[in-house]
């Protein structure tokens, strides 16, 4: 595996895979590309202007370390959940799970919160795709429930990841933002901080209130921010336009 991307530091069972990427080690060039001597950039994202010959470059060096092609969600920022192993190119969701060995559940990110699921006996796994409105619509909540739901099991315990996504301190929005997380989350206010007319949100910390609502308790990661760290990350926010970074799951 390339020594820039991320293995998420969860203690997911041993039958589950994962693996984020960053912004090196790729092929991609200009906004896309990496920072000098990082090699070139490692952008997934086919509808972010890159050149298509790069991306399908990219997307081949992901694909060699995994055990099979990535099912891709037409990511909508919606709360869909669907089961990875009959997603077609068309499919609008933006969450997924498997209980299947060697189907692997992706999203693209840049900025939007990654979220990797796993039942701690790795019988099932799955991911959603967490910016601010999927957070207000519950995909994580589905994403959940959906992997339960599978498992026939409404206490089934479940662990969580937390993957690179813009920090606290750069996340700015308006209160609309606010008054639509509290529909989903009563306690939504305690992740928002007033700065003049705006607000800066917490997408880690609306994510864990997010999952201990349906009670899973064991959330790891959550520190990594996209924006302020522009050698390791993509940001839609910082820069337009800008590439895409990969979160996956899957059982071995």
């Amino acid at each position: 595996m390339n020594e820039h991307w991320i293995r998420p530091d969860w203690p997911a069972p041993p039958n589950v895979g994962s693996l984020i990427t960053t912004r090196a080690g790729g092929v991609s060039r200009g906004p896309y590309g990496a920072r000098p001597n990082l090699g070139g950039g490692m952008n997934i994202g086919l509808s972010c202007g890159d050149a298509f010959a790069d991306v399908v470059a990219n997307r081949t060096l992901l694909r060699a370390l995994l055990p099979a092609e990535p099912r891709w969600l037409n990511q909508v920022h919606g709360a869909a959940v669907v089961d990875a192993a009959e997603v077609s190119p068309d499919c609008a969701a933006d969450a997924s799970f498997t209980d299947a060995p060697s189907v692997v559940c992706a999203v693209a990110i840049a900025d939007c919160m990654p979220v990797l699921l796993a039942d701690s006996s790795g019988r099932c796994v799955g991911i959603a795709h967490a910016g601010w409105r999927g957070l207000a619509a519950g995909v994580i909540q589905a994403a959940a429930r959906a992997i339960r739901e599978r498992l026939g099991d409404d206490h089934a315990e479940l662990l969580a990841y937390l993957g690179p996504a813009i920090g606290p301190r750069h996340f700015e929005v308006g209160a609309e933002v606010l008054y639509a997380m509290q529909v989903q989350l009563p306690d939504a206010s305690n992740a928002f901080v007033a700065d003049a007319d705006k607000y800066r949100a917490d997408l880690f910390a609306l994510g864990r209130q997010a999952l201990r609502q349906v009670g899973v308790d064991r959330i790891y990661g959550g520190h990594d921010c996209t924006f302020s760290d522009a050698t390791r990350f993509y940001s839609f926010r910082r820069q337009r336009p800008t590439g895409r970074h990969a979160a996956l799951i899957w059982r071995v």
